[in-house]
């Protein structure tokens, strides 16, 4: 099982899927997918696995030389666009990473405007703009203890042990070294109304979307219990071993576990880890259903709202967002206060409207820019855990605490 196709699929889907496999069904054998006419009336009718036994082609061998050809694919894609490091020793560093769904459409996007502006910089800039799923280690790595100046001069991530934790960013954020340089007085007014306010009041960090966790109920798994319609649901008794979790995705499980704890204390979190049947990646959820899966089919899924996009309408997965809100987990943007002159530019181009719209449209990731509209009802809120908890309490061992609570209920079960 690969991440990116099941061998039943259909050749067509995985072909118009990855275009960069129709070579590789071609040249083991499949020389009528050449013809655009042929790919489609065959590739619809017969799946991969079905296509390999009529050519006695070992299914696993070929599985991995199609997932070959699109992860390599993937990397020629990435260099040329993300074009990492682009200048060995600038003057400005830019480090982070870009939420997987919408990266390429944001660094073509941000190679279209270095390119059109490079006449206008008389300074050289070091940048390197990964993908959200390949954590924030490497981040991390480069923190020195106490030097500022190993730091870059523009964060983007999200990630709140990253930022927060006193061991990491946090203790420069006590330093004073970072500084709010958007210029925006409000963000958009999904993020600045009664309900929440998103705004660093002590002008610091800047954000410029968040990712909301929302729940995909799985309506054939509910066998006669009600709908869960907001976090106090999904921690009551009956839901117990019944709920998969986005664990792989550090900086939305640690933004569940602070929410969960600040609202429900540690007796909510224990319940949350007794819920946990498994961790699944949103993609494997939305086709648990259809599977004989020995481990159990989860009933509810956390997952980023982006993914309930992609469920068919005959499906019995349903999109949930919490009436108390969805969970977000903030995509910063740190720039240091002493290269402010010369990040501002960059700085503009993240908050741009452009950027905004990429984050909303294309991601589902909402973005804060007040101009940008997020297609978000009145009745779809945000659970935030908010500025004055975050720099009243020590969020890196805060979330240290509520990963053992969490831990520790699983064991338990």
């Amino acid at each position: 099982m690969n991440k990116y196709f099941d061998i039943k699929d259909k050749i067509f889907d995985i072909t118009e899927k990855y275009p960069e496999t129709i070579d590789i069904f071609v040249s083991n054998g499949f020389d009528q997918l050449k013809n655009e006419k042929m790919r489609k009336l065959m590739g619809e009718t017969i799946s991969m696995k079905m296509a390999c036994m009529t050519k006695r082609v070992n299914v696993e061998l070929f599985e991995k030389k199609l997932v070959e050809a699109i992860e390599q694919h993937r990397i020629s894609v990435d260099d040329a666009l993300a074009v990492p490091k682009k200048h060995i020793g600038g003057d400005i560093k830019i480090e982070g990473l870009l939420p997987c769904p919408v990266r390429i459409p944001l660094l073509e996007g941000f190679n279209k405007w270095m390119e059109e502006n490079k006449d206008s910089f008389d300074f050289k800039v070091d940048y390197e703009l990964k993908s959200a799923n390949m954590g924030v280690d490497w981040i991390k790595e480069r923190i020195e203890s106490d030097n500022a100046d190993s730091l870059a001069d523009l964060f983007i991530s999200a990630g709140f042990d990253l930022f927060f934790d006193k061991n990491l960013m946090g203790k420069f954020k006590s330093r004073g070294i970072f500084e709010d340089n958007s210029g925006l007085e409000k963000y958009n007014k999904d993020f600045d109304n009664e309900n929440i306010d998103l705004k660093d009041p002590q002008k610091q960090y800047s954000i410029i979307g968040v990712v909301p966790a929302v729940f995909m109920v799985n309506t054939e798994e509910l066998k006669g219990r009600e709908m869960p319609k907001s976090w106090a649901d999904l921690l009551k008794p009956e839901f117990e071993d019944s709920v998969s979790l986005p664990m792989r995705d550090f900086d939305l499980f640690n933004a569940i576990l602070l929410n969960i704890y600040k609202n429900y204390g540690e007796e909510g979190v224990a319940s949350l880890g007794r819920s946990l049947l498994r961790s699944m990646h949103p993609a494997e959820m939305l086709k648990a259903h259809t599977k004989k899966v020995s481990s159990g089919i989860p009933t509810v899924t956390i997952m980023p709202y982006f993914f309930t996009k992609m469920v068919k309408q005959d499906s019995p997965l349903k999109p949930i967002w919490p009436k108390d809100g969805a969970v977000i987990s903030p995509i910063f943007l740190l720039a240091k206060k002493e290269s402010k002159k010369l990040t501002k530019p960059f700085v503009d181009f993240f908050f741009s409207k452009e950027v905004g719209e990429i984050l909303s449209s294309n991601g589902h990731f909402p973005s804060t820019h007040p101009e940008v509209y997020n297609g978000l009802s009145e009745d779809k809120k945000f659970m935030w855990i908010g500025w004055g908890y975050i720099n009243n309490n020590d969020i890196g061992n805060l979330i240290k605490k509520c990963e053992k609570l969490f831990h520790d209920a699983v064991k338990e079960e």
